[in-house]
This record gives structure tokens, C-alpha cells and sequence, in this order.
């Protein structure tokens, strides 16, 4: 996502993640620092940036110089240490002051050389969106283009009333409160491979075949994870149903990191993945549901998870996909997100 922070401001690269609140990016001086394509932001520089009191509300932690601090750390260790800051932040025309960042001197991780840091749209009172969230009316939308698109763009976002999402094939699902706010949580009730339904109750035991009961709220929508993960029983239905659709030759992932993979030999032709929320049926492509993780291997970009049930990015490629926080939704449309 393209934003610019700072006065005058700086025009940056960050990755937008529905799945944590803050928003960081690197900051000079750079202690320890993943490397970035832009100039790294100089808060020195800016007129508007203002490091925030040990006294303010906005302040959870404080070091021995008296400066409000942060860290945080995502699901896959990448980390970001710094100081908590108010800055003026540009999206398109609109210029928002005040809102609270973090400025990051220590981060580490698989952040990429394209981003500057995360911008933080979860549901938690630090997001960017809750910061914001009167002036766009609680809507935000995004578009991901898939890694492999050869145009390069960066993925677009859109706030408030340029934000509906409308017309021909969108389908929409409720967002079902829960904790911890930050996560946007949806109802999945399955998935069908191919021709073959499999039903999802969810994470606990309770809910079942026999039960007939589906978990509202049972998966999270997250932008910033790039796999989908799920509970391990029914990642491993999804696996023997994908295993009985392809005939191509299996092979393992030089990485390590995917279960299922094929030799990308010729057309592997892998079976139509339709993912089945409350109330919304989204039709996945294969640029949703396969990576190619080498030369030699296409693997199901599904992954198990012991303990929360993530929807991510890739099965988010290619669709326009709206939040209305008021209305309590999350709308998805088939979209060419190159031509956005």
C-alpha cells in the first residue's frame, strides 16, 4: 500500500495488514533494519513529527530515557522494535494529522525490500482504521495483486465511499465480534473441492457432524498472512480431497514448508477450490490456491494450524474486498486487481 508520511511528506511503501493494529514503519537512526528500496524515514526531517509523552493515553510502555516505546512481533517472529509517535499521514488527497505510528530503529523478518513497514488495519484502538474511522464512516476496501504479476503494481486501497464494494458477483459476509479485536472474524461453515463438499464446524469439539452446530466466528480474514491455515482435521480432508483431483507427480517442497506439492510439469490441472463463509460462496482460482514455491514444485498454499483458523492473502489475490465496520461486513467481487 502507498501512503506518505511526515511533513513535507515522504512517499513510502507498506504492507496493509487487517491482522495487527499498529502502524510502523523504519526509522533512522536504524539500529538493525531489514533493507528497503525507498530512503529510510528521518523523523528529524519532518515538522509534524511528534514523539509521544510517557504520561499520554496513547503510552503502554516507557524505557529509561522517558521515550513512550513499542514492540511488536507477528506469528512468524519478524519483529519491530521503536518509539510511539503522532505524524500527518497522506492516503491519495486525504491528510490526516495525528495519527499515532510507531517509528521503528531495530526490525527484522520477511518483511520484503518493496515495504517500508505495516500499515495497522485491524480492530483495535491503535489501528490506522479506528484512528480514522469517523471520516471514512468505518469502510475500507483493498484489491491484492498477485505476487507474480509482472506490471509490479503495489496493491490498491480505498477508504469511505470510495470504498463499496458493488455489482455484478459480490457476495457478502457478517463479521462476527470477538476477541481479541484486532482480528476481523468470519463464519466458515466449508469448502468444496472439485465436486466434493467438506463441512467446517469449527475449532472446538463441541461443534460437529454429529452436533450439526457451525462456531460463528470460527476463521479470521488476514491480509498480512500469506498462507490460509486450518484446524488440522479438516486440513487434512481438504489434502486427501485435492490428493483425489490431481493426477500429477507429487513431490516435496524444497522448503520445507508445504505438505502437498506437484511437478509444475505441462498444465497440472488442479480442481476449482470454492471457500463457503455464512451467506457467501468466493470462487477461488488457482493463483488462490497453488504457489509455486520452486522450479520444480506447485504446492496447495494451505497450510494446519493448531489453534486459530487464518484466511490469507493468497486466497485474496484478485478480489476486491470490502470492510463495513458499521454494517458489521466483509464483501468480496472478482476483480483483475492489475487493472485497478
Amino acid at each position: 500500500m502507498r501512503f506518505s508520511l511526515g511533513t513535507p511528506p515522504v512517499e513510502t511503501l507498506a504492507i496493509a495488514d487487517t491482522g495487527s493494529d499498529l502502524t510502523w514503519i523504519q526509522c533512522k537512526p536504524c539500529i538493525q533494519c531489514f533493507k528497503q528500496k525507498a530512503p529510510v524515514f528521518d523523523p528529524n526531517r519532518s515538522s509534524t513529527y511528534k514523539p509521544v509523552s510517557c504520561t499520554s493515553n496513547a503510552c503502554s510502555s516507557c524505557d529509561s530515557s522517558n521515550n513512550c516505546n513499542y514492540v511488536v512481533v507477528y506469528g512468524d517472529r519478524s519483529y519491530s522494535r521503536g518509539d510511539i509517535a503522532k505524524e500527518t499521514l497522506t492516503l491519495g488527497s486525504t491528510v490526516i494529522h495525528n495519527v499515532t505510528i510507531g517509528c521503528g530503529h531495530s526490525n527484522q523478518g520477511t518483511f520484503g525490500g518493496g515495504t517500508s513497514g505495516i500499515i495497522g488495519l485491524g480492530g483495535g484502538k491503535v489501528s490506522l482504521i479506528k484512528q480514522i474511522g469517523s471520516s471514512i464512516q468505518g469502510k475500507f476496501s483493498y484489491c491484492l495483486v498477485p505476487y507474480l504479476n509482472e506490471t509490479q503494481k503495489p496493491s490498491k486501497m480505498n477508504f469511505g465511499d470510495n470504498a463499496l464494494v458493488l455489482g455484478v458477483g459480490v457476495v457478502t459476509t457478517p463479521i462476527v465480534s470477538s476477541t481479541p479485536d484486532t482480528f476481523y472474524f468470519l463464519t466458515l461453515e466449508g469448502m468444496t473441492i472439485g465436486n466434493q463438499r467438506l463441512n467446517f464446524y469449527g475449532l472446538s469439539s463441541s461443534y460437529s457432524s454429529d452436533s450439526k452446530l457451525v462456531q460463528e466466528g470460527n476463521i479470521i480474514i488476514d491480509s498480512g498472512t500469506t498462507l490460509t491455515f486450518l484446524p488440522t482435521e479438516f486440513y487434512n480432508q481438504v489434502i486427501t480431497a485435492v490428493k483425489r483431483q490431481v493426477k500429477s507427480i507429487q513431490v516435496s517442497d524444497p522448503q520445507g514448508l508445504l505438505n502437498l506439492c506437484y511437478l509444475p510439469t505441462g498444465n497440472v490441472e488442479v480442481p476449482e477450490i470454492t471457500v463457503h463463509f455464512k451467506g457467501a460462496d468466493v470462487k477461488l482460482k488457482s493463483v488462490n490456491t497453488f504457489v509455486k514455491t520452486s522450479e520444480t514444485s506447485l504446492c496447495l498454499a494451505f497450510a494446519p494450524a493448531s489453534n486459530l483458523a487464518i484466511y490469507g492473502n493468497l486466497a485474496q489475490m484478485n478480489f476486491l474486498i470490502g470492510y463495513d465496520l458499521e454494517k458489521k461486513t466483509v464483501s468480496f467481487k472478482p476483480t483483475n486487481c492489475s487493472k485497478k
